[in-house]
């Protein structure tokens, strides 16, 4: 670990199994993980939400610090990542309601309903049950086979065909 570094004993210590090092480092460091959060996402809401995944990324990415750089510029970059991924998934979010508006007979030209069909299918997404939420995003989001999808569920094909079937089921059933 760099000597220049003022976190080095609490990083150690955090290292070490510390908690109370570890719970001093995200007091010390929390206001910049916001921050930078809310500077790369533009919203208050999102820089809440990756500095809550940052902080608990950090219970389990601290034992990866090396002391190659600084531990807050270790940190800065650790942000950053979580910014990306939520911005990726809000990417991946966004084309699977697209392709779910298809699959529920919801597609329509611009006419002005096209924002309360993305906002019944938000909602519609978060209220199914979390193995067919998983198997959505997988084959409508990703663009995945029921056999990709199989596997990585680790469930029969004929299962996440089911599920997707089901999924359209309880989403005419909601329109």
């Amino acid at each position: 670990m760099t000597a220049a570094d003022p976190d080095l004993d609490r990083v150690a210590a955090a290292r070490a199994g510390d908690r109370a090092a570890f719970e001093s480092l995200l007091r010390h460091h929390y206001d910049r993980i916001h921050g930078l959060a809310w500077q790369l996402t533009g919203s208050r809401a999102d820089a809440d939400d990756v500095a809550q995944e940052v902080c608990c990324t950090l219970v389990e990415k601290i034992g990866d610090f090396r002391g190659e750089a600084k531990f807050s510029t270790w940190l800065c970059a650790i942000v950053f990542n979580a910014v990306r991924d939520a911005r990726r998934r809000r990417r991946a979010f966004a084309g699977l309601t697209g392709r779910l508006a298809v699959l529920a007979g919801l597609a329509r030209g611009p006419d002005g309903r096209d924002l309360h069909d993305a906002m019944w299918l938000k909602s519609a997404i978060s209220g199914l049950k979390p193995a067919l939420r998983d198997t959505v995003v997988l084959v409508a989001g990703q663009q995945l086979s029921h056999a990709e999808a199989a596997a990585i569920l680790g469930v029969a094909e004929a299962t996440v065909s089911w599920r997707m079937h089901e999924v359209r089921r309880l989403l005419a059933g909601r329109a």
